[in-house]
């Protein structure tokens, strides 16, 4: 059994937050936990706007607080974010993440990250090698 304090981990195991430009990430569960995902709390700050397409891996997103919208790029559809609505990118889909207060959400990844990732140039994480 896995059992982990959010607030310890931000307290003590700052290698588990990852932050870029205006969000950061507080990594509950990683690769290195043999769950087959990973779990991250993730905050945007307000007013950001942040374009990401994740080829190499599956992310489903819930949101538990703030306002905000996706846009989905190959469509143009845009869908609005609030506490209680959750997407799933089950296409990689390419999307635009608006924020217009502070976005708190909970975050999937298959397969699961490391934690050591870093947004590429299209707003891909690379598929880490096993």
């Amino acid at each position: 059994m896995i059992v982990r304090d959010f607030n310890k981990i931000i307290e003590q195991e700052r290698e588990r937050v990852v932050s870029d430009a205006q969000w950061s990430s507080v990594r509950m569960l990683l690769a290195d936990d043999g769950m087959g995902f990973s779990f991250h709390i993730t905050f945007l700050e307000p007013g950001s706007e942040h374009t990401f397409e994740y080829k190499n891996h599956f992310e489903s997103v819930y949101c538990m607080q703030g306002k905000g919208s996706i846009t989905d790029i190959a469509t143009g559809e845009t869908h609005e974010i609030k506490p209680g609505v959750m997407y799933a990118l089950d296409k990689h889909d390419r999307h635009i993440l608006r924020a217009e207060e502070e976005l708190v959400m909970a975050c999937c990844f298959n397969p699961p990250v490391t934690g050591k990732e870093v947004h590429q140039a299209d707003g891909s994480y690379a598929l880490e090698s096993a």
